[in-house]
């Protein structure tokens, strides 16, 4: 069933502290957008098998120390073995594979996840979004410190998905929302009815990443970080870019190398520590925030009373 979706268009995603917390929801949050998501994918279905490429797992140095789970030494790939392969539906994606790992391992990967047709659609719209000089430097969380590329080094841009030349990114966004859609009350305690506005993101490859960090470590709302890679042919020996998650509690590293058509979900919580390991070639990805409704109101709550009490303060003074 269909669900209609707001779209929350703050337009600058904080990582890092609750003191930003005024960033984060002033001046650039709008009226909200209404996403509603159609019944079935194009094609009517998604496929997909166990026969994927490795995801390269690196356990930490420790006593106690246990092989990799095999669901995170193989991703999930989304496309049939052969012409006769069972075809399965986005539901039992979802219901089979993304919400048991999620809640098991709190990450998963799906590879192929659109195809090559409609993944070279999308890799064209961002290449002509970057090539227009619409991309700025990525912002930290502290406004004094502004940018830094020795911490992060990316460019990103702020897409809803529904502006010119930018079709195809609106159509992966919708493939997003509905494996979400399915899995609304399955992923964990979270009720998720609405999102981020996506960001587009390039490493220009000049030996920059983004060092670790959380992406909601004070509850702001984001409950899962959905990304989608771009690159192709990457060789992360030669290239780089790998993303580093270092499970909470966990005696294994997971390095997820950014190639072409992968799609990741991870909580967004403390239980993911992160890192953007510096790229030597152009690394392209989208990154969509899906956020739980009552942390979400309770940040927003929580910033009203906390300008509130700024002004209260400003006038007393």
């Amino acid at each position: 069933m269909a669900t209609a979706w707001k779209t929350d268009c703050t337009e600058n995603a904080k990582h890092e502290s609750v003191e930003n917390m005024k960033t984060f929801f002033t001046n650039h949050e709008t009226s909200e957008v209404v996403r509603k998501m159609g019944k079935e994918d194009r094609d009517g279905v998604l496929s997909w098998c166990c026969e994927g490429e490795s995801v390269k797992i690196e356990r930490t140095i420790a006593s106690d120390s246990k092989p990799a789970p095999c669901a995170l030494s193989k991703t999930h790939y989304n496309k049939p073995v052969c012409k006769d392969h069972k075809r399965v539906s986005s539901h039992k994606l979802v219901i089979q594979y993304i919400v048991p790992c999620m809640n098991t391992y709190g990450l998963c990967i799906v590879d192929n996840f659109l195809g090559n047709k409609f993944g070279d659609k999308i890799l064209q719209e961002v290449i002509t979004l970057h090539g227009c000089g619409k991309f700025r430097d990525g912002e930290l969380a502290s406004q004094k410190s502004g940018t830094n590329k020795s911490i992060r080094g990316d460019k990103i841009m702020w897409v809803e998905g529904n502006e010119p030349g930018c079709e195809n990114i609106g159509f992966l966004l919708s493939r997003m929302d509905r494996l979400i859609t399915h899995a609304d009350g399955r992923l964990g305690t979270y009720t998720i009815r609405g999102r981020h506005k996506a960001m587009v993101a390039c490493y220009p490859g000049n030996g920059t990443g983004y060092v670790k960090h959380v992406d909601n470590p004070n509850a702001d709302g984001r409950c899962v970080t959905c990304i989608y890679y771009l690159n192709k042919n990457w060789d992360a020996k030669e290239n780089g870019g790998v993303l580093k998650i270092f499970p909470e509690g966990k005696s294994y590293v997971a390095d997820v190398e950014p190639i072409f058509d992968r799609l990741l979900f991870f909580w967004s919580d403390r239980r993911n520590p992160h890192e953007v390991q510096p790229a030597y070639a152009t690394r392209y990805a989208i990154t969509v925030w899906y956020f739980d409704v009552e942390e979400r109101a309770q940040a927003k709550k929580r910033f009203r009373d906390l300008t509130a009490s700024s002004q209260e303060r400003s006038f007393a003074s």
